[in-house]
């Protein structure tokens, strides 16, 4: 290592030292899961997890004024639906709001509606359509949790299969830590570092396996297993682990057990496969009043369980349809509830917007799923963000209803989309979370269709 990168890792980690301090001094302890009782695959049933007691009390989040959704005002017909968010978007595109969309909308295992509107490339004025493929960034960790799921569902590992006995040259920050450490922690964020440790060296172009290999220097914010703290360095670890009980590089296993089966045939990883793919979107900025396409970014690709997924709505419509129980020869119903089942409170996000200030009761991490109260109901959600490219994709389990949003800029616009859908899907109050002109909003008769 020379010796400028080894003092920059030295300062990184002395910054994180203070970050860690600060961070345990006001982190509400976490709910975490338990130790292996054997090394290696769990002697339990291979899907199951279980409690691991926290040491710390825990303060919850005060309540918040939600309004609670009921069954009787959700759409029986979303054909309503559909058209206010179909009015929504023609209001974006109106408004020059993006450089470039697509989305659709599942119910059950039919794709009720797909569109895009805006640019691939504004250059060129290639549309966006519903095979564009997009960058998913933080929407690939839900591909990593299951596809570690899928392995321990065939026994070459266990969700409490500890990392240390997988990979044997890792370490945190002390021999306890690092013993500690299981495969179910990585994937909900609990591996005790500060949030996105190392993220900023991710970007400056350090090398994945260089950062995951210096984890070692920085301090804990809370022991692990006891608190959550995002990452995209350590989450790829799973990738490495993958690697270790297969024999075989995880991209190509994810292609093998779930894009392949699942249809999705535009989904890859890596930038070369995205700028091979026949129409992708290209990232943009703001140009005046216009959106300019510049060159992808390389850096979160470096971390593919994390961020590496490129893939077009049409894919995610799939996707979706497997989430929510359409597709068990893929994804079996005993799996997705490992999945989907929270493991540690992020009552941080509680706050984080208006909209969920406005419907969150409660919000929590599962296996590369965050898991929220949305007025009562259970929502699975995620978001993704790498330059040039924002994603979102959300369902309620209890009504099997989906959606998913990829858009090529950086604007905000978009993401009060998904909440709007949701109140108008279960019949909440309207609140415009977009921020779209009053003009762009439709007025509904209220109640079910």
């Amino acid at each position: 290592m020379s010796k400028t990168r080894g003092a920059m890792l030295a300062l990184c980690a002395a910054i994180a030292m203070a970050l860690a301090s600060a961070f345990t001094a006001h982190a509400a302890p976490l709910q975490p899961i338990g130790e292996s009782t054997a090394p290696g695959v769990s002697a339990s049933a291979p899907i199951q997890l279980a409690a691991r007691k926290s040491t710390r009390a825990r303060k919850p989040p005060a309540p918040l004024p939600v309004p609670v959704a009921d069954d009787g005002a959700v759409a029986a017909d979303p054909a309503g639906v559909l058209r206010d968010f179909d009015a929504w978007l023609d209001g974006v595109a109106a408004g020059n709001g993006v450089a470039g969309l697509a989305a659709a909308i599942v119910k059950d295992d039919r794709v009720l509606y797909e569109r895009g509107i805006g640019y691939a490339n504004a250059s060129t004025r290639e549309p966006v359509t519903p095979t564009t493929v997009f960058r998913l960034a933080s929407l690939s960790k839900a591909f990593a949790a299951a596809m570690a799921g899928i392995l321990v569902e065939r026994g070459r590992l266990g969700w409490d299969s500890k990392v240390a006995e997988l990979l044997p040259s890792f370490t945190l920050s002390s021999d306890a830590a690092t013993r500690r450490l299981t495969v179910a922690d990585i994937l909900s964020h609990r591996v005790g570092l500060p949030h996105n440790t190392y993220d900023h060296l991710l970007e400056q172009a350090e090398p994945y396996p260089l950062l995951v290999g210096q984890l070692g220097q920085v301090p804990l914010a809370c022991p692990v297993g006891d608190c959550y703290g995002y990452q995209n360095v350590a989450f790829s670890l799973i990738g490495d682990v993958a690697y270790a009980v297969t024999g075989d590089f995880f991209y190509h296993l994810v292609e093998k057990r779930i894009f392949h089966p699942l249809g999705m045939d535009s989904a890859t990883y890596g930038r070369d496969a995205l700028e091979g793919s026949p129409s992708w979107a290209r990232p943009h900025r703001r140009s005046g009043s216009g959106w300019t396409p510049f060159l992808p970014n390389e850096n979160y690709y470096r971390v593919a369980p994390a961020a590496g997924v490129n893939a077009s709505v049409r894919d995610m419509e799939q996707w979706l349809i497997a989430q929510m129980g359409g597709r068990p020869d893929v994804l079996a119903p005993e799996l997705l509830e490992v999945l989907h089942t929270p493991l540690v409170e992020t009552a941080g996000e509680l706050r984080s917007t208006a909209w969920r200030r406005g419907r969150l009761n409660d919000a929590r991490y599962a296996l590369g799923w965050r898991v929220y109260d949305y007025a009562g109901t259970t929502l699975l959600f995620h978001a993704g963000a790498v330059q040039g490219y924002r994603g979102m994709i959300a369902f309620l389990p209890r009504y099997r209803f989906g959606a998913v949003m990829l858009w090529n800029s950086e604007s905000a616009l978009p993401a009060g989309l998904m909440p709007m859908l949701l109140d108008r899907y279960l019949g909440l109050p309207d609140a415009n979370w977009a921020g779209l002109d009053p003009g762009e909003m439709t007025d509904r008769a209220g109640g079910a269709e």
